[in-house]
């Protein structure tokens, strides 16, 4: 069983439906104890990483899924999610992350070099893997993911997956041991997304 947090930010619906659609069983929560019981954590998000990152203290939550992933379990963070899995952001100040993947979030328009590119970066782009990750096992490089995002990770060591944004190198993919990311929404990228999910959901 999945454990999809719910700490008051994310498209909870969606990502509970794409999960069921694969016959893979999951909740969604904010009990520690269900996230603790569970095989597996998805900390989904959307909004401003202080904010975020706020609800989850306030909840007591990150302890839990800090935990969770110093333990061994397999955790996914998906768009918002896997920005708060870094050490730090600078979205609308500084603000502290879990820690769980080594790195901070920047602002994308900082590094398009001035060109008129729309900020948000919305919609489909080519995701590129790099390395052996587990959740993309069975995506062909070239395959288009849904980005919805203003703020973005550089491409660093922990990186298995980017798209191309102008001159910037999103991360679209990461993984730090049992611990790993989306930038982009998988239970929006069609039937590329839901094979990272059945993947994730198969990780022990």
């Amino acid at each position: 069983m999945i454990a999809i947090v719910n700490y008051g930010v994310g498209n909870l619906y969606s990502l509970r439906c794409s999960l069921e659609s694969l016959g893979v069983a999951c909740r969604v929560t904010d009990k520690a104890g269900e996230i603790a019981g569970a095989d597996q954590v998805i900390l989904p998000g959307v909004g401003a990483f202080g904010d975020a990152a706020a609800k989850l203290r306030e909840r007591g939550l990150d302890s839990v899924v800090i935990a969770q992933a110093r333990a061994g379990k397999p955790l996914l963070g998906i768009c918002l999610g896997m920005q708060l899995l870094y050490g730090s952001s600078s979205e609308y100040g500084e603000h502290k992350g879990l820690g769980l993947v080594p790195g901070r979030v920047t602002a994308l328009r900082e590094d398009l070099d001035g060109q008129p590119l729309k900020v948000p970066h919305m919609g489909w782009n080519a995701l590129e893997p790099v390395g052996d990750c587990p959740l993309l096992h069975t995506t062909k490089p070239g395959s288009y993911v849904y980005y919805v995002h203003s703020f973005y990770a550089r491409v660093g060591p922990h990186t298995v997956g980017f798209s191309r944004y102008g001159p910037a190198e999103v991360t679209g993919v990461v993984q730090n041991g049992n611990v790993f990311g989306t930038q982009f929404h998988p239970e929006k990228s069609g039937a590329v997304g839901l094979r990272m999910l059945k993947a994730f959901s198969e990780i022990k």
